[in-house]
């Protein structure tokens, strides 16, 4: 114990050392810069500024990253060269299979039902008295973290025998009314279903309020105009509500596919992705860490890393073009 305790004690004062002298080595630096001129000055004013940037970048991410993607053609300890062992278990096994099945309808279903939900509460609370504490009451989710949601939901799924007194909120409701429990969270493949209610819940607050604001931000004299010449409702939504938010729209979607596209903590916190409920940032961590198999993990990892490329270059894209439109 006295041993693990120093040792952390040793750890902090190296990293507070480090930190100082990355810090002292700065402040020279930047005194050298001052005596240069031109060029010279500007090269050395990116280094003390974008420097450190770039440096923990490239320790934090790119290193990390390369290091992942040999890993995942060599064998479970890293020891050995296996080729595209890895990644022919990631698509050929059963249970692996399971995890892509699963992480599609994850990212299918999360980010369109949690952005219509959002947006049609944005347009209906839109202008009204109780606007604000309508806006509060969703958005209150996305304080609760995903670790927490999952311990909350798990007891509203709560599963006892017919025998039993349920303390599932749900089932405490269906047996109220005389219907039998239901086994939410061990049935397959509802329960899948089940588990992306609550990511759907944390994640309809985020997209009403960014196109809230985007609803607030169309231009008042088009909707009058829309409005004095006899639009309906659903007209007004389809023509003008629609294309105008359409940039809100599509970074709320994008977002929101990344992040379930990582879905791990409420997996891992209401079923133990077990009962058919795996998903692949689930089955990474189980291969990495519970299985030991870094080859595995590390494939995953890269599997992952390049569905989310092509959702981050539209992202990108449309921001660009988005701009481009606003220049002109």
């Amino acid at each position: 114990m006295d041993f693990f305790l120093y040792s952390k004690m040793g750890q902090m004062v190296l990293a507070v050392l480090v930190f100082a002298v990355v810090v002292a080595a700065l402040m020279v630096v930047a005194r050298l810069a001052d005596r240069f001129a031109g060029r010279s000055r500007t090269f050395w004013a990116l280094l003390v500024f974008a420097g450190p940037a770039v440096l923990l970048l490239g320790v934090g991410l790119v290193y990390p990253a390369i290091r992942t993607l040999v890993m995942s053609f060599m064998d479970r300890r890293s020891e050995a060269w296996v080729g595209l062992a890895n990644y022919e278990w990631v698509f050929t096994n059963t249970e692996s299979i399971q995890s892509f099945v699963n992480t599609f309808w994850w990212v299918t279903l999360v980010p369109l039902v949690s952005t219509a939900v959002g947006l049609l509460y944005a347009i209906l609370v839109d202008g009204k008295r109780f606007e604000k504490v309508a806006k509060s009451l969703l958005f209150m989710p996305m304080a609760i973290s995903f670790v927490g949601a999952g311990i909350i939901w798990k007891f509203v799924y709560e599963y006892r025998g017919a025998e039993q007194t349920q303390i599932g909120l749900l089932n405490a409701i269906l047996t109220g009314v005389g219907i039998e429990p239901v086994r939410f969270l061990q049935d397959g493949p509802w329960n899948t279903f089940f588990l992306i209610v609550i990511m759907i819940w944390i994640q309809a607050g985020f997209a009403m309020v960014l196109l809230s604001a985007a609803i607030k931000g169309i231009p008042t004299d088009i909707v009058e105009a829309a409005r004095l010449d006899g639009v309906s409702p659903w007209q007004m939504f389809r023509s003008i509500t629609v294309p105008t938010i359409r940039p809100t729209l599509v970074v709320v979607l994008t977002t929101i596919m990344i992040a379930t596209l990582k879905i791990f903590d409420i997996t891992r916190t209401v079923t133990g992705a077990r009962f058919g409920t795996q998903v692949l940032a689930n089955q990474m961590y189980d291969q990495s860490f519970t299985f030991g198999n870094n080859g595995v993990g590390s494939a995953l990892a890269v599997v992952i890393f390049v569905l989310v490329i092509p959702i981050v270059v539209y992202n990108v894209r449309q921001m660009l073009r988005n701009r481009e439109v606003r220049g002109a």
